[in-house]
Order: structure tokens, then sequence, then C-alpha cells
């Protein structure tokens, strides 16, 4: 009886119109409710996805191993185009380079360096770099990249579905990886490993380099056999634009067959060495004679790298990438729009140390040259100058897509830190190059006698770290953290190399007595303060009285806590402002109230239900 009640007054409810309006907008959120939901539920079912196919279940299985370096920062994936080996540099750009040779692996393409230009590897040349394998009979593909930014090089997966059956064990994987060596810039190596778990025989089809049909007339090749070794030979030439002269260049490949056949339940691994030797640009009249000395070059060389092990080539090229990275950038918290990411910032560290040389690892430099190098990258004084290049978005670009974009980003960055006081570290070569990159990124400058870091106090609300700071021989390493409240300090820490040196360390104003700096594990804490005028937030130094004595000098009007600083450039809307808005809202809740009331409770006011209770009729 209650329910049926309440149902005979419905009618009369829905005959207001603010019931009306109510439940027409109840209707609208439920439909919104349930488009956005199932929006989201087909977002989340992509991105969960499971892959599909006999290849896509061993290629997840094949590059497990991945995501560890990738969590750590120690590689980066690469698009799906990079490990395909087909089309030219675009969206699947992967390289591999030693500042003399630049390997786009994609595309398969090789770039070089005149020789003594003493520029990156900025001529683009046509010679077919890889060895591509085209898999015969095989019934479908999957295959990932990665850039492995510690070892320098450019790893490949392919898994090839040879049978019928679903599982992954029905399908051949192919691993490649290619490195331009760091301590050789002549030498590039691509390993190949195929791995043929089935009961079939695995066939490829090889396209070694010197063999490959886009030679055209450009190269001339020829089989040499050299102390019961052989390779091949192949010579070219490469033409500059806007110049009668022109660049040779001779490389010497180890000979690879042309048909790879993988017993069941094998494998086959091999190794391509190739050497590369270019020449200065030269008039068309001295092309024998060049040809001649840059061929005895090759070989000589290619007989070198045959005798040694493939692993010893390997560890070493690995050992040399691995001490680059000492230093480096490691994003920890981004708060805004305008901060690079960790994957930006560390694939720019790898495309720019691709394309530059390293004449500290040249064995023929002079003495006194590498002193000098040495000295300048221990303490590149007046390095860096000028605000730090953080949110600089032209020098840590978001996307890369050609090699042409990466010289040009190279050329920019040693522009850079040339007018900003770091030529002595643009001279050093790759070694410089990372460590002005570091200090910039930062805003760290060396002072005739300090390590001043002037970030900007505004920006702080980004974490990250700088590694591997460059003191005399020791190494820095500067954090700026934030705590559970959100609020800035300064973490750092000492690798000493040598004999331990004393080191002190005082934040902003330097009006606290000097910390002294050790190779705790914990390191050492400082926190932001702010002084008016703005002068740098930390001074590091090996001269305690130098500090002591720097609070005397700085002239400061007042120091304050950052979240004292901030207060003051952020004060907030004025109190007129928000009374404003106080205002009216209060007198349009009571407008409402008023509507409202006058609607039910006011003169001549309808009721809320109908009835339908008859009035007996009194004038009968």
């Amino acid at each position: 009886m209650w329910l049926q009640q309440r149902l005979k007054g419905l009618p009369g409810l829905l005959s207001s119109s603010w019931a009306r309006r109510l439940l027409l907008l109840l209707a609208l959120l439920l439909v919104a409710y349930w488009y956005l939901g199932a929006v989201r539920a087909r977002r989340g079912a992509g991105r969960g996805a499971e892959p599909r196919g006999p290849a896509a279940l061993c290629l997840q299985a094949a590059t497990g191993a991945w995501r560890a370096q990738v969590e750590r920062g120690d590689a980066l994936p690469l698009p799906e185009e990079a490990a395909g080996g087909g089309g030219g540099p675009g969206p699947g750009l992967a390289l591999a380079g030693n500042g003399f040779l630049l390997l786009d692996v994609a595309a398969g393409r090789l770039w070089v360096s005149a020789a003594g230009s003493g520029g990156g590897p900025a001529l683009a040349t046509e010679y077919p770099a890889l060895v591509r394998l085209r898999a015969l009979g095989g019934r479908g593909e999957a295959r990932a990249a990665l850039a492995a930014l510690r070892d320098g090089a450019v790893r490949r997966v392919r898994c090839v579905q040879t049978g019928t059956g679903a599982g992954a064990g029905d399908c051949v994987t192919v691993r490649e990886e290619v490195v331009a060596h760091r301590s050789r810039p002549h030498l590039y190596l691509q390993r190949i490993r195929i791995a043929n778990p089935t009961e079939r025989v695995a066939a490829f089809e090889a396209s070694a380099p010197a063999s490959a049909p886009s030679l055209g007339g450009r190269f001339a090749s020829s089989l040499e056999k050299v102390e019961e070794r052989q390779f091949l030979l192949s010579s070219g030439r490469l033409l500059l634009a806007g110049s009668p002269k022109v660049v040779l260049m001779v490389v010497a490949a180890k000979k690879l067959v042309s048909r790879v056949q993988v017993a069941p339940k094998s494998h086959f691994d091999e190794t391509v060495l190739s050497v590369v030797y270019t020449s200065e640009p030269i008039e068309v009249s001295r092309l024998e004679e060049t040809f001649s000395k840059l061929r005895e070059s090759a070989k000589k060389e290619m007989l070198e790298v045959m005798q040694m092990g493939v692993e010893d080539l390997f560890q070493e090229h690995q050992q040399t990438w691995s001490d680059l990275f000492i230093s480096g950038v490691e994003m920890r918290k981004i708060t805004d729009s305008h901060t690079p990411s960790s994957e930006t910032v560390n694939m720019t560290l790898y495309y720019v140390l691709s394309s530059m040389p390293a004449p500290l690892l040249d064995p023929l430099i002079s003495g006194e040259d590498r002193e000098k190098m040495e000295a300048s990258l221990n303490y590149a004084d007046h390095c860096f100058s000028g605000h730090a290049t953080m949110h600089a978005e032209n020098l840590w670009p978001a996307k890369l897509t050609s090699v042409a974009q990466i010289l040009q980003l190279s050329d920019l960055w040693k522009l850079t830190l040339q007018k900003r006081g770091c030529k002595g570290l643009v001279a050093a070569g790759v070694h410089g190059l990372m460590q002005g990159m570091v200090l910039s990124f930062g805003g760290l400058q060396f002072t005739e006698n300090h390590l001043q870091f002037q970030a900007d106090p505004d920006v702080l609300h980004n974490s990250y770290s700088l590694r591997g700071i460059h003191y005399n021989k020791d190494l820095i390493n500067l954090a700026v953290l934030l705590d559970a409240e959100g609020k800035p300090f300064l973490h750092v820490s000492v690798k000493f190399q040598d004999k331990p040196v004393r080191l002190y360390a005082c934040e902003a104003g330097c009006m606290n007595e000097p910390v002294e700096l050790t190779s705790e594990a914990r390191g050492h804490t400082f926190p932001v303060m702010v002084t008016q005028p703005i002068t740098p937030l930390l001074y590091i130094s090996t001269d305690l009285i130098h500090l002591q004595d720097l609070r005397h000098t700085l002239h400061l009007k007042a120091i304050l806590a950052h979240e004292e600083h901030m207060a003051k450039q952020y004060p907030g809307l004025p109190f007129l402002f928000w009374f404003s808005v106080a205002s009216l809202i209060t007198l349009f809740h009571l407008f409402l109230f008023k509507l409202i009331y006058n609607e039910y409770c006011g003169p001549g006011a309808k009721p809320l239900f109908r009835s339908k209770v008859t009035v007996p009729d009194t004038s009968l």
C-alpha cells in the first residue's frame, strides 16, 4: 500500500519544472559516466593486451632482461621500425657511433668524417654497412630494438615463426648487436647470433655489405687473402657539394657466406668486422696514390683486429663507454611539462656523444696536448657560465628523427659550450663534452677558487641528480631532492679517485661554517637558502679559508629559506579578489533560496504532491 501511494504521487512530482530538470540532469550524468567508462575500458584493454602469436610470445621471452636495464636508466627501447631494417631514417632511428663513424642501424647506412677534419661524421655514404638476413620460409616475425647506453650499442631481436605450432618453441631467434668501437675509431662490429630450438633447419639469405647490388659503380670490391685470412676490400669516393675535390673511402670487411643454415637444436654465431679509412679532400689527380695508402692502412688494421678475440674487442669498447657514463644526469621527479624526461636526457647524451671523437683515446696524441686536455677536464675554469640549460628545449629535444638533426644538435652543443667558457672541454672531445653538458644542465660553474651551483631557485620543484662532476681528480655527485613536504634540499657526495683531498662546502651566503665532504655513502645535505640579491646556492672548494672569507665579500641584504622566498615571489591573489568572489557566491545562494521559497512557501504556492481526495459537495 505504501509503495502504491508513492507511485500514485509520482505524476504530481514530475509535474514540477525543477523535478523534471533534476531528472534530466541525472540522465545526462549517467550517459556521460557510461561513455567515459567504456572509453577507459577500451584504452586499458589496449595497454594491457598480451602479445598474440608464437613470434610475439618468443619476442617477449627474448627481451625479458631488457626491462630491468630500462628501469635502471642503462638502456632505452627504440621504436619497432628501428628493428625492422627497412626504410630510411625516420621514426625508427637507431644509431651507433664513435665520432669518426656513425651507423644508422635502421637504414643500414654509414656516415663518416674526412681525415683530419676534426669534425663529426657529416658525410653520408652509399655503402651498405650491415649484413641483412632474410628468413626463408618464415610464417611470421616479431621485432624489437634497444639502445644500450652504457655499452654504446644497438641491440635488435627478431623472432621468426617457422612451424605451424602455437608455442614459442616453433620460433627461431635472431639477435644482433652493432657497435662503433669507441677506442678504435676506424672499426665497427656487427655480432649475429641465431638460436634454432625447432626440429627443422632454419635458412637465411645473407646480403653481405660488399656484395650488395646497391654498390653499383661507386665502389669496387675485391677479395684479399693475407696470411691465411681473407676479407673483402671495397674502395669508393665521396663527392663534396660545391667543391671539385673528393674524399676517398676504403672499407675492409670480413667475408660472410650468402646463405646461412642453422641445424635443428643448434646455434649460429658470427661477428662481422669492418674497418673504414677515409682521406682528406683531395684533387682528382691524386686518386691512385691516395687509394694505395688507404688500402694499406685498412688491411693492416683489419689483420690486427682479426687476430684479436671478438670478446676482447667488445669488452674494450664497453669499458670505454662505461667510463664515459660515470658522469650523467638522472631525472627523479618532474612536476612540470617544460623539464625534459629521463628518456630525453639520456637519448640526447647518447646521440651527441656518438657523434663526438675522443682525442684522449688517440695513441698518437702528444704528451703536451694530453696533459692540457686532462687539466681542462679536471678543472674547467669558468665553465659553465650563464643560466642552466635544463629548460632549453632545442638542446634537449624530445624527438629526433634523422642523422642530420643529430649532427646539427651536436654542433649546437659545441657552439653553446664554447660561448659559455667551455672551449677547453670541447677541445677534449667526447669526455669534455659529457662534462660540459652535465655542468650546463644544473647551472654549475667553476671559478678560480671554487665550484658553485647557481641554479634558479624558482625551478627547484623538480628532483634530479648530476653525477660524476670532475673536481681535480675526484668525482662529485650533486642532487636536488624534495622532502616529505615538497621542500627542496641539496645532497652532495664525493668519490675520491686518488689519495683523499679535503673538500669543503657551504650553502648560499656561507654564513654557517663550511662542512668537510667525505666519501661516506650517506653523503651530506644542505638546505636551500636564497639570498638577496641572488647568489649561488652552494659552494665547493679545497680552500677552507676561501669559503670562510667568502661570506664577507658577498654583501647580502637578506638570506631567506626557500619557502619564504617562494612566498614572496608568489604571494597569491589580493584579499579584495577573494572577498568579491565570496560575496558573489553568497548573494547567488540567497537569490536561489528566495526563488525556492516563493515557489513552494510563498503566496499562491503549488503543493508538492497533488491529492486525489474528493471533497464532498455541502450544497446539497
